[in-house]
């Protein structure tokens, strides 16, 4: 059974969020990061986070599956960087770090997360109306990821208040991104 290792953004995801939801179906399968800095992000502390809950998860499975929304994305971006491994990645709702409402008074430290290919199967997703990136760069992140990117009508920031509940349709998209990965 695959392990995963939920990384929310800014504050976390709560109890209605699709993570949050996904998390609790995982039980003990799935590993929350726990960074000290929630709400005023520093890039260390989440990529020391996203160690922490990864050799948890691995405790759990030799299997272990990246799953992030929003500043999650880039933490993941920057621990691979760092020289982590996972088994696959599901990358939902990046926002553009280098965007003018970018909030870099709060989440500065990831703006010089760069974006290289990523050393496992990965899935971006976003959606067309998301007001923290645009999908042109979105797409940007994908390819520069090597992540296939999914785009989804309409859909907000894919968080809480995109009133996505289970949100059968990304559980879907992640078991398509599991079931092709080479054996």
């Amino acid at each position: 059974m695959t392990a995963f290792v939920i990384l929310p953004g800014i504050d976390g995801s709560d109890g209605v969020h699709w993570q949050s939801r996904w998390e609790q179906s995982w039980g003990d399968r799935a590993v929350r990061i726990v960074p000290a800095s929630w709400s005023e992000p520093e890039l260390d502390d989440w990529v020391k986070a996203v160690q922490r809950a990864y050799d948890d998860a691995l405790g759990r499975d030799d299997d272990v599956v990246l799953v992030a929304h929003s500043l999650g994305c880039w933490a993941a971006a920057a621990w691979f960087a760092a020289g982590g491994s996972a088994t696959a990645a599901l990358l939902v709702a990046p926002p553009d770090t280098q965007a003018a409402g970018f909030p870099s008074d709060r989440a500065g430290t990831f703006q010089s997360v760069a974006t290289q290919p990523l050393p496992c199967a990965s899935l971006l997703i976003a959606s067309t109306n998301d007001p923290y990136c645009t999908t042109d760069r979105a797409t940007t992140f994908a390819n520069a990821w090597k992540a296939d990117c999914h785009l989804i009508d309409n859909a907000g920031h894919l968080n809480s208040t995109s009133n996505l509940g289970d949100w059968p349709h990304g559980r879907t998209l992640l078991d398509e991104l599991l079931a092709n990965l080479p054996t």
